[in-house]
Protein backbone atom coordinates (compact mmCIF):
# COMPACT_ATOMS: atom_id res chain seq x y z
CA UNK A 1 0.00 0.00 0.00
CA UNK A 2 1.41 3.42 -1.12
CA UNK A 3 2.09 6.03 1.39
CA UNK A 4 -0.31 9.21 1.77
CA UNK A 5 1.65 12.76 1.90
CA UNK A 6 -0.58 15.68 2.56
CA UNK A 7 0.88 18.56 1.43
CA UNK A 8 0.46 22.11 2.99
CA UNK A 9 1.13 25.42 1.13
CA UNK A 10 -0.72 28.84 0.58
CA UNK A 11 1.17 29.05 -2.67
CA UNK A 12 -0.59 27.22 -5.66
CA UNK A 13 2.42 26.77 -7.97
CA UNK A 14 4.56 25.47 -4.87
CA UNK A 15 2.15 23.37 -3.43
CA UNK A 16 1.20 22.15 -7.22
CA UNK A 17 5.48 21.67 -8.15
CA UNK A 18 5.27 19.71 -4.78
CA UNK A 19 2.33 17.71 -5.52
CA UNK A 20 3.51 16.55 -8.85
CA UNK A 21 6.74 15.43 -7.89
CA UNK A 22 5.17 13.37 -4.64
CA UNK A 23 2.76 11.22 -7.22
CA UNK A 24 5.99 10.86 -9.63
CA UNK A 25 7.79 9.17 -6.76
CA UNK A 26 4.73 6.58 -6.39
CA UNK A 27 3.28 7.91 -3.32
CA UNK A 28 -0.50 9.19 -3.04
CA UNK A 29 -0.99 12.91 -2.06
CA UNK A 30 -3.65 15.24 -0.09
CA UNK A 31 -3.50 18.81 -0.20
CA UNK A 32 -4.56 21.68 1.60
CA UNK A 33 -4.41 25.63 1.23
CA UNK A 34 -4.61 26.98 4.38
CA UNK A 35 -4.53 26.65 8.00
CA UNK A 36 -8.28 25.35 8.41
CA UNK A 37 -7.99 23.01 5.45
CA UNK A 38 -4.79 21.30 7.14
CA UNK A 39 -6.52 21.18 10.58
CA UNK A 40 -9.27 19.78 8.90
CA UNK A 41 -7.51 16.93 6.56
CA UNK A 42 -5.15 15.92 9.87
CA UNK A 43 -8.38 15.54 11.92
CA UNK A 44 -9.69 13.50 9.12
CA UNK A 45 -7.28 11.23 8.68
CA UNK A 46 -3.68 11.41 9.83
CA UNK A 47 -0.90 11.44 7.00
CA UNK A 48 1.77 8.50 7.07
CA UNK A 49 3.68 11.96 6.16
CA UNK A 50 2.95 15.40 6.56
CA UNK A 51 4.91 18.53 4.13
CA UNK A 52 4.12 21.94 5.89
CA UNK A 53 4.76 25.44 5.42
CA UNK A 54 5.61 27.61 8.16
CA UNK A 55 3.87 30.02 7.52
CA UNK A 56 0.12 29.98 6.13
CA UNK A 57 -2.85 32.47 6.17
CA UNK A 58 -3.26 32.41 9.99
CA UNK A 59 0.01 33.46 11.59
CA UNK A 60 3.75 33.44 11.36
CA UNK A 61 4.03 30.01 12.82
CA UNK A 62 1.37 28.08 11.31
CA UNK A 63 3.14 25.11 10.53
CA UNK A 64 4.79 24.81 13.80
CA UNK A 65 0.91 24.71 15.25
CA UNK A 66 -0.01 22.23 13.09
CA UNK A 67 3.25 20.18 13.76
CA UNK A 68 2.26 20.01 17.41
CA UNK A 69 -1.24 19.03 16.59
CA UNK A 70 0.39 16.11 14.66
CA UNK A 71 2.22 15.28 17.15
CA UNK A 72 -0.55 14.86 20.25
CA UNK A 73 -2.67 12.56 17.58
CA UNK A 74 0.62 10.38 16.84
CA UNK A 75 4.24 11.56 17.63
CA UNK A 76 5.63 8.85 15.43
CA UNK A 77 4.51 10.53 12.04
CA UNK A 78 7.46 12.22 10.55
CA UNK A 79 6.63 16.03 9.02
CA UNK A 80 9.01 17.77 7.06
CA UNK A 81 8.84 21.63 7.39
CA UNK A 82 9.36 24.05 4.60
CA UNK A 83 10.05 27.84 4.46
CA UNK A 84 10.76 30.87 2.19
CA UNK A 85 11.47 32.60 5.41
CA UNK A 86 14.41 30.40 7.09
CA UNK A 87 16.87 30.62 9.41
CA UNK A 88 18.32 28.88 11.88
CA UNK A 89 16.26 30.17 14.79
CA UNK A 90 13.33 28.42 13.21
CA UNK A 91 15.28 25.68 11.98
CA UNK A 92 15.65 25.15 15.68
CA UNK A 93 12.04 25.56 16.86
CA UNK A 94 10.69 23.47 14.25
CA UNK A 95 13.02 20.15 15.16
CA UNK A 96 12.65 21.11 19.23
CA UNK A 97 8.93 20.53 18.25
CA UNK A 98 9.72 17.37 16.35
CA UNK A 99 9.95 17.76 12.94
CA UNK A 100 11.74 14.99 10.66
CA UNK A 101 13.44 17.53 9.13
CA UNK A 102 13.45 21.68 7.98
CA UNK A 103 14.02 22.35 4.36
CA UNK A 104 14.47 26.11 2.85
CA UNK A 105 13.17 27.58 -0.15
CA UNK A 106 13.48 27.26 -3.17
CA UNK A 107 14.30 23.58 -2.23
CA UNK A 108 16.44 21.20 -4.37
CA UNK A 109 13.59 18.65 -5.76
CA UNK A 110 15.84 15.75 -5.19
CA UNK A 111 17.03 16.15 -1.63
CA UNK A 112 12.76 16.57 -0.80
CA UNK A 113 12.07 13.66 -2.31
CA UNK A 114 15.12 12.05 -0.40
CA UNK A 115 13.50 13.68 2.67
CA UNK A 116 10.03 12.27 1.94
CA UNK A 117 11.43 8.56 1.02
CA UNK A 118 13.55 8.55 4.62
CA UNK A 119 10.47 9.49 6.36
CA UNK A 120 8.20 7.46 5.13
CA UNK A 121 10.53 4.26 5.82
CA UNK A 122 11.06 5.78 9.43
CA UNK A 123 7.20 5.63 9.58
CA UNK A 124 6.42 2.32 8.06
CA UNK A 125 9.65 1.15 10.29
CA UNK A 126 7.90 2.45 13.89
CA UNK A 127 4.52 1.03 12.40
CA UNK A 128 5.52 -2.45 11.95
CA UNK A 129 7.47 -2.61 15.16
CA UNK A 130 4.18 -1.42 17.04
CA UNK A 131 2.14 -4.11 15.09
CA UNK A 132 4.76 -6.49 16.23
CA UNK A 133 4.34 -5.64 19.60
CA UNK A 134 1.37 -5.28 19.43
CA UNK A 135 0.93 -9.02 18.14
CA UNK A 136 3.36 -10.20 20.68
CA UNK A 137 1.63 -8.86 23.72
CA UNK A 138 -1.48 -9.72 23.19
CA UNK A 139 -0.67 -13.10 22.10
CA UNK A 140 1.20 -13.58 26.03
CA UNK A 141 -0.47 -15.97 28.41
CA UNK A 142 -0.65 -15.52 32.14
CA UNK A 143 2.07 -18.06 33.12
CA UNK A 144 2.95 -19.65 35.78
CA UNK A 145 1.61 -22.49 38.93
CA UNK A 146 1.48 -20.25 42.07
CA UNK A 147 -0.78 -19.36 44.22
CA UNK A 148 -1.62 -15.97 43.08
CA UNK A 149 -1.29 -16.57 39.36
CA UNK A 150 -3.75 -19.31 39.38
CA UNK A 151 -6.50 -17.58 41.33
CA UNK A 152 -5.91 -14.67 38.83
CA UNK A 153 -6.93 -16.80 35.93
CA UNK A 154 -9.81 -17.98 37.90
CA UNK A 155 -10.77 -14.46 38.41
CA UNK A 156 -10.73 -14.03 34.46
CA UNK A 157 -12.61 -16.61 33.58
CA UNK A 158 -15.57 -15.67 36.36
CA UNK A 159 -15.43 -12.08 35.66
CA UNK A 160 -14.93 -11.57 31.65
CA UNK A 161 -18.43 -12.26 30.80
CA UNK A 162 -19.89 -9.60 33.19
CA UNK A 163 -19.97 -6.16 32.67
CA UNK A 164 -18.78 -5.16 35.82
CA UNK A 165 -16.03 -2.35 36.24
CA UNK A 166 -12.64 -3.99 37.61
CA UNK A 167 -9.29 -2.38 39.40
CA UNK A 168 -6.12 -4.51 38.81
CA UNK A 169 -3.40 -3.56 41.24
CA UNK A 170 0.05 -4.62 41.11
CA UNK A 171 3.77 -2.96 40.91
CA UNK A 172 4.48 -1.97 37.66
CA UNK A 173 5.76 -4.51 35.01
CA UNK A 174 4.15 -7.02 36.94
CA UNK A 175 1.42 -7.66 33.75
CA UNK A 176 -1.54 -5.31 34.76
CA UNK A 177 -2.30 -4.42 31.12
CA UNK A 178 -2.15 -8.00 30.41
CA UNK A 179 -4.54 -8.96 32.80
CA UNK A 180 -7.14 -6.16 31.32
CA UNK A 181 -6.40 -7.50 27.74
CA UNK A 182 -7.34 -11.18 28.81
CA UNK A 183 -10.30 -10.11 30.37
CA UNK A 184 -11.47 -8.17 27.13
CA UNK A 185 -10.55 -10.88 25.43
CA UNK A 186 -12.68 -13.27 26.40
CA UNK A 187 -15.91 -10.95 26.90
CA UNK A 188 -18.75 -10.20 24.77
CA UNK A 189 -16.67 -7.11 23.69
CA UNK A 190 -14.25 -8.44 22.34
CA UNK A 191 -13.92 -8.09 18.98
CA UNK A 192 -14.68 -4.34 20.08
CA UNK A 193 -11.86 -1.56 20.91
CA UNK A 194 -9.74 -2.20 23.54
CA UNK A 195 -8.23 1.41 24.21
CA UNK A 196 -5.66 2.28 27.26
CA UNK A 197 -5.20 5.47 28.75
CA UNK A 198 -1.94 5.82 30.73
CA UNK A 199 -2.25 8.39 33.14
CA UNK A 200 0.83 8.28 34.14
CA UNK A 201 2.33 9.61 30.81
CA UNK A 202 -0.07 12.69 30.20
CA UNK A 203 0.74 16.06 29.85
CA UNK A 204 -1.49 17.34 33.11
CA UNK A 205 -3.60 20.11 30.79
CA UNK A 206 -4.20 17.65 28.28
CA UNK A 207 -6.34 14.81 30.71
CA UNK A 208 -10.02 16.23 29.20
CA UNK A 209 -8.47 16.68 25.95
CA UNK A 210 -7.84 12.68 25.85
CA UNK A 211 -10.69 11.31 28.15
CA UNK A 212 -13.66 13.71 26.44
CA UNK A 213 -12.19 15.08 22.91
CA UNK A 214 -12.87 18.32 21.51
CA UNK A 215 -15.03 20.04 19.54
CA UNK A 216 -12.74 22.88 17.31
CA UNK A 217 -14.15 25.85 16.06
CA UNK A 218 -13.78 24.29 12.48
CA UNK A 219 -16.81 22.05 13.14
CA UNK A 220 -14.00 19.01 13.45
CA UNK A 221 -14.82 16.74 16.61
CA UNK A 222 -11.45 15.28 17.87
CA UNK A 223 -12.27 12.26 19.69
CA UNK A 224 -11.62 11.36 23.41
CA UNK A 225 -10.59 7.65 24.16
CA UNK A 226 -14.04 7.19 25.72
CA UNK A 227 -15.70 7.47 22.29
CA UNK A 228 -12.66 5.32 21.03
CA UNK A 229 -13.65 3.02 23.46
CA UNK A 230 -17.32 2.67 22.60
CA UNK A 231 -19.36 -0.78 22.92
CA UNK A 232 -15.78 -1.75 23.88
CA UNK A 233 -13.83 -1.73 27.06
CA UNK A 234 -11.56 1.27 28.22
CA UNK A 235 -8.27 0.73 30.77
CA UNK A 236 -7.05 4.03 32.69
CA UNK A 237 -3.57 2.53 33.26
CA UNK A 238 -2.23 4.01 36.81
CA UNK A 239 -5.53 6.12 37.68
CA UNK A 240 -3.53 7.24 40.74
CA UNK A 241 -1.84 9.73 38.39
CA UNK A 242 -4.82 11.38 37.04
CA UNK A 243 -5.47 15.16 38.95
CA UNK A 244 -8.43 15.20 41.62
CA UNK A 245 -10.66 17.54 39.01
CA UNK A 246 -9.97 15.09 36.64
CA UNK A 247 -11.44 12.10 38.74
CA UNK A 248 -14.36 14.55 39.89
CA UNK A 249 -15.63 14.41 35.68
CA UNK A 250 -14.36 10.74 35.88
CA UNK A 251 -17.07 10.17 38.78
CA UNK A 252 -19.52 12.15 37.10
CA UNK A 253 -19.24 10.43 33.73
CA UNK A 254 -19.98 7.04 35.69
CA UNK A 255 -23.12 8.29 37.34
CA UNK A 256 -24.47 10.13 34.33
CA UNK A 257 -23.10 7.87 31.02
CA UNK A 258 -23.28 10.57 29.40
CA UNK A 259 -20.20 13.42 28.98
CA UNK A 260 -19.75 16.75 27.02
CA UNK A 261 -16.52 16.90 24.67
CA UNK A 262 -13.95 19.98 25.17
CA UNK A 263 -15.93 22.93 23.92
CA UNK A 264 -18.83 20.81 23.29
CA UNK A 265 -22.59 21.81 24.10
CA UNK A 266 -24.32 18.79 23.43
CA UNK A 267 -24.27 15.14 25.90
CA UNK A 268 -22.36 12.01 24.04
CA UNK A 269 -23.52 8.87 25.35
CA UNK A 270 -21.39 5.47 24.89
CA UNK A 271 -21.45 2.36 26.22
CA UNK A 272 -18.13 1.23 27.37
CA UNK A 273 -16.71 -0.96 30.20
CA UNK A 274 -14.30 0.34 32.10
CA UNK A 275 -10.93 -1.52 33.90
CA UNK A 276 -8.36 1.20 36.20
CA UNK A 277 -5.04 -0.06 36.91
CA UNK A 278 -2.48 1.19 39.72
CA UNK A 279 0.97 0.24 41.10
CA UNK A 280 -0.16 2.49 44.07
CA UNK A 281 -1.84 1.64 47.27
CA UNK A 282 -5.56 3.62 46.13
CA UNK A 283 -6.54 3.58 49.67
CA UNK A 284 -3.38 5.09 51.33
CA UNK A 285 -3.86 7.66 48.10
CA UNK A 286 -7.13 8.59 49.66
CA UNK A 287 -5.89 8.85 53.43
CA UNK A 288 -3.38 11.81 51.80
CA UNK A 289 -5.95 13.25 49.98
CA UNK A 290 -4.73 12.34 46.26
CA UNK A 291 -7.73 10.24 45.43
CA UNK A 292 -11.16 10.98 45.69
CA UNK A 293 -12.80 7.91 48.15
CA UNK A 294 -15.91 8.19 45.88
CA UNK A 295 -14.47 7.42 42.79
CA UNK A 296 -12.71 4.33 44.44
CA UNK A 297 -15.96 2.68 45.33
CA UNK A 298 -17.06 3.36 41.75
CA UNK A 299 -13.96 1.35 39.81
CA UNK A 300 -13.12 -1.09 42.61
CA UNK A 301 -16.56 -3.09 41.88
CA UNK A 302 -14.07 -6.38 41.48
CA UNK A 303 -10.18 -6.22 42.62
CA UNK A 304 -7.82 -8.13 41.45
CA UNK A 305 -4.08 -8.45 42.77
CA UNK A 306 -0.72 -8.98 41.00
CA UNK A 307 1.69 -9.90 43.43
CA UNK A 308 5.65 -8.90 42.77
CA UNK A 309 7.22 -11.57 41.01
CA UNK A 310 9.59 -11.69 43.87
CA UNK A 311 6.98 -13.16 45.66
CA UNK A 312 5.91 -16.07 43.21
CA UNK A 313 9.12 -17.60 42.73
CA UNK A 314 7.51 -20.62 41.45
CA UNK A 315 6.37 -19.25 38.23
CA UNK A 316 9.75 -18.05 37.36
CA UNK A 317 10.79 -21.34 35.50
CA UNK A 318 7.86 -21.84 33.73
CA UNK A 319 8.00 -18.35 32.45
CA UNK A 320 11.58 -18.78 31.56
CA UNK A 321 10.58 -21.57 29.57
CA UNK A 322 7.14 -20.03 28.16
CA UNK A 323 9.54 -17.05 27.01
CA UNK A 324 12.17 -19.14 25.70
CA UNK A 325 9.90 -20.41 23.26
CA UNK A 326 7.49 -17.78 22.60
CA UNK A 327 10.87 -15.23 22.07
CA UNK A 328 12.60 -17.60 19.97
CA UNK A 329 9.54 -18.38 17.84
CA UNK A 330 9.39 -14.96 16.70
CA UNK A 331 13.15 -14.34 16.02
CA UNK A 332 13.07 -17.55 14.22
CA UNK A 333 15.73 -18.57 15.92
CA UNK A 334 16.74 -22.08 17.12
CA UNK A 335 14.73 -22.30 21.19
CA UNK A 336 17.01 -21.05 24.06
CA UNK A 337 18.21 -23.36 26.51
CA UNK A 338 18.05 -21.07 29.62
CA UNK A 339 18.51 -23.27 33.27
CA UNK A 340 15.33 -22.02 34.59
CA UNK A 341 16.63 -23.17 38.27
CA UNK A 342 20.22 -20.60 37.46
CA UNK A 343 20.48 -19.37 40.94
CA UNK A 344 21.24 -15.44 39.45
CA UNK A 345 17.48 -15.49 38.22
CA UNK A 346 16.11 -17.20 41.22
CA UNK A 347 17.49 -14.89 43.35
CA UNK A 348 17.47 -12.01 41.33
CA UNK A 349 14.79 -9.11 43.30
CA UNK A 350 13.00 -8.70 39.94
CA UNK A 351 11.85 -5.12 40.61
CA UNK A 352 10.89 -4.75 37.04
CA UNK A 353 9.13 -7.79 37.50
CA UNK A 354 8.00 -10.31 34.50
CA UNK A 355 8.29 -7.79 32.11
CA UNK A 356 12.26 -7.71 33.82
CA UNK A 357 12.19 -11.33 32.90
CA UNK A 358 10.86 -11.07 29.68
CA UNK A 359 13.25 -8.49 28.83
CA UNK A 360 16.24 -10.43 30.32
CA UNK A 361 15.08 -13.23 27.51
CA UNK A 362 14.58 -11.15 24.45
CA UNK A 363 17.91 -9.76 25.26
CA UNK A 364 19.31 -13.13 25.34
CA UNK A 365 17.53 -14.00 22.00
CA UNK A 366 18.84 -10.83 19.99
CA UNK A 367 22.82 -11.69 21.20
CA UNK A 368 21.99 -15.50 20.31
CA UNK A 369 25.15 -17.05 22.24
CA UNK A 370 25.65 -20.53 21.32
CA UNK A 371 26.67 -22.01 24.21
CA UNK A 372 25.24 -22.10 27.58
CA UNK A 373 28.19 -20.78 29.49
CA UNK A 374 27.42 -17.43 27.42
CA UNK A 375 23.89 -17.51 28.41
CA UNK A 376 24.59 -17.86 32.19
CA UNK A 377 27.19 -15.02 31.05
CA UNK A 378 24.54 -12.78 29.90
CA UNK A 379 22.39 -13.37 32.67
CA UNK A 380 25.20 -12.34 35.16
CA UNK A 381 26.26 -9.34 33.25
CA UNK A 382 22.70 -8.37 32.74
CA UNK A 383 21.43 -8.76 36.51
CA UNK A 384 24.53 -7.40 37.57
CA UNK A 385 24.15 -9.43 41.14
CA UNK A 386 26.28 -11.37 42.50
CA UNK A 387 25.60 -15.10 43.13
CA UNK A 388 23.55 -16.00 46.19
CA UNK A 389 26.21 -17.69 48.04
CA UNK A 390 28.74 -15.04 47.30
CA UNK A 391 25.85 -12.48 48.78
CA UNK A 392 24.96 -14.72 51.95
CA UNK A 393 28.54 -14.72 52.50
CA UNK A 394 29.53 -10.94 52.31
CA UNK A 395 26.32 -10.22 54.45
CA UNK A 396 27.51 -12.68 57.24
CA UNK A 397 30.74 -11.87 57.37
CA UNK A 398 30.22 -9.41 60.64
CA UNK A 399 28.11 -12.26 62.75
CA UNK A 400 29.44 -15.65 63.91
CA UNK A 401 29.30 -18.58 62.60
CA UNK A 402 26.13 -20.25 63.80
CA UNK A 403 24.11 -16.97 63.10
CA UNK A 404 25.64 -16.82 59.42
CA UNK A 405 24.79 -20.69 59.21
CA UNK A 406 20.91 -20.12 60.37
CA UNK A 407 20.49 -16.93 58.26
CA UNK A 408 21.77 -18.74 54.87
CA UNK A 409 19.78 -21.90 56.05
CA UNK A 410 16.90 -19.88 56.26
CA UNK A 411 16.67 -17.54 53.48
CA UNK A 412 17.75 -20.82 51.07
CA UNK A 413 14.46 -22.97 52.51
CA UNK A 414 12.84 -20.07 51.96
CA UNK A 415 13.65 -19.39 48.38
CA UNK A 416 13.08 -23.06 47.61
CA UNK A 417 9.65 -23.29 49.69
CA UNK A 418 8.67 -20.47 47.64
CA UNK A 419 10.03 -22.07 44.32
CA UNK A 420 8.21 -25.59 44.38
CA UNK A 421 4.84 -23.49 45.85
CA UNK A 422 4.97 -24.60 49.44
CA UNK A 423 5.56 -28.18 48.39
CA UNK A 424 7.18 -30.02 50.49
CA UNK A 425 7.51 -32.93 49.29
CA UNK A 426 8.73 -31.59 46.25
CA UNK A 427 11.23 -29.23 48.32
CA UNK A 428 12.40 -31.70 50.35
CA UNK A 429 13.62 -34.13 47.54
CA UNK A 430 15.28 -30.63 45.42
CA UNK A 431 17.35 -30.08 48.69
CA UNK A 432 18.42 -33.83 49.37
CA UNK A 433 16.41 -34.08 52.79
CA UNK A 434 13.76 -36.39 54.23
CA UNK A 435 10.31 -34.92 54.76
CA UNK A 436 10.51 -35.40 58.68
CA UNK A 437 13.69 -34.01 58.60
CA UNK A 438 12.77 -30.58 56.77
CA UNK A 439 9.88 -30.11 58.64
CA UNK A 440 11.83 -30.13 62.08
CA UNK A 441 14.51 -27.92 60.37
CA UNK A 442 11.82 -25.65 58.97
CA UNK A 443 10.33 -25.15 62.69
CA UNK A 444 13.74 -24.68 64.18
CA UNK A 445 14.26 -21.88 61.70
CA UNK A 446 11.20 -20.41 62.58
CA UNK A 447 9.68 -20.48 58.87
CA UNK A 448 5.94 -20.78 58.63
CA UNK A 449 5.02 -23.49 56.26
CA UNK A 450 2.21 -22.75 53.68
CA UNK A 451 -0.09 -25.35 51.44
Amino acid sequence: MSAEILIVDDNADIRNIINELIIDAGYKTRIAANYNQALAEIDKKLPDVAILDVKLDKGDNDGIELLSHIKTKNKDVPVIIISGHANIEMAIKSLHHGAFEFIEKPFDQERLLNFVSRAVENFNLKKQNKEYESKLFSSYDLIGDSKNTINIIDQIKKISLTESRIFIHGPSGSGKELVARKIHKNSLRSKNPFIVLNGALLDSNKYELELFGEEKENGSISYGSLEKANRGTLLIDQISEIPLDIQSKILRVLIDQKFKRVNGNSDVSVDVRLICSSSKDLKKEIQIGNFREDLFHRINVFEINIEPLSQRISDIPLLIKYFSKKISENYNIKELEIDENNSYILNHNWKGNVRELRNLIERIAILQPDTKEKISNIIKESLKKENFNHQIEENSLSVPLKEAREKFEKEYLTIQLKKFNGNISKTANFVGMERSALHRKLKGLGIKEFN
